[in-house]
């Protein structure tokens, strides 16, 4: 009996022994899926980002080349005016005098040269008739007008779809006869054809062959 009794628990114990590496290995499988379908997941992540920032690299680079060339170093032109704008207002709400005050902020071989800069694009030759001392202020007046580049990127944007539009249109027919001088022209005579075209079909003729009295 009690050789009965032993037999019988080896047995469940080898029963137990079998079903843990079987409930391991299936365990172990999942977590490998589980990893795989995470790697999957995040090169899925990685290839949207890589294929949104390639559209917005393309996007930029289609904007860059409707700029004009020299677009950069007029806009870092312009910058560099408002900064200089910016910095003369400050001044004068401090009651102070902005030339002397950049003449402080910089060396003073750098000061000279910019003085005679200064002095050779608007030389100070005193008064000789009032065109020369008027075309002198005009200069001077259109110096200190500054762009607004919100409204010049506006207007851009503008032009640029405009264009865009004007050039899906229908071309125009090389081989019909040119009888108008600008697309609102030709849609006049156009409209004048259809009214009044059966009344002049024969004079036309006739000029066309020479005949006309």
């Amino acid at each position: 009996m009690a050789a009965e009794a032993e037999a019988e628990r080896v047995r469940v114990d080898s029963a137990e022994e079998g079903e843990l590496p079987l409930a391991a290995a299936a365990e172990l499988a999942a977590q490998k899926r589980e990893q795989r379908l995470r790697k999957l997941r995040e090169l899925h992540l990685k290839r949207n980002e890589a294929r949104k920032l390639n559209h917005q690299e393309v996007v930029e680079e289609d904007k860059g080349l409707k700029l004009p060339a020299n677009w950069e170093a007029k806009k870092a032109r312009l910058e560099w005016e408002l900064q200089e704008e910016e910095k003369k207002k400050d001044c004068a709400a401090r009651g102070e005098d902005y030339e002397k005050v950049k003449l402080l902020e910089i060396s003073a071989e750098d000061a000279e040269r910019w003085e005679r800069k200064k002095r050779r694009k608007n030389p100070d030759l005193g008064f000789s008739d009032y065109a020369a001392a008027q075309l002198r202020q005009y200069h001077w007046l259109t110096k200190q007008i500054k762009p607004d580049m919100e409204t010049y990127e506006r207007l851009r944007e503008k032009l640029i779809e405009k264009r865009d539009k004007y050039s899906r249109r229908r071309p125009y027919d090389d081989d019909a006869d040119i009888d108008y001088i600008n697309e609102r022209n030709a849609k006049f005579n156009k409209k004048a054809e259809r009214f009044y075209g059966k009344y002049t079909a024969e004079i036309k003729q006739n000029l066309e062959r020479g005949t006309a009295v």
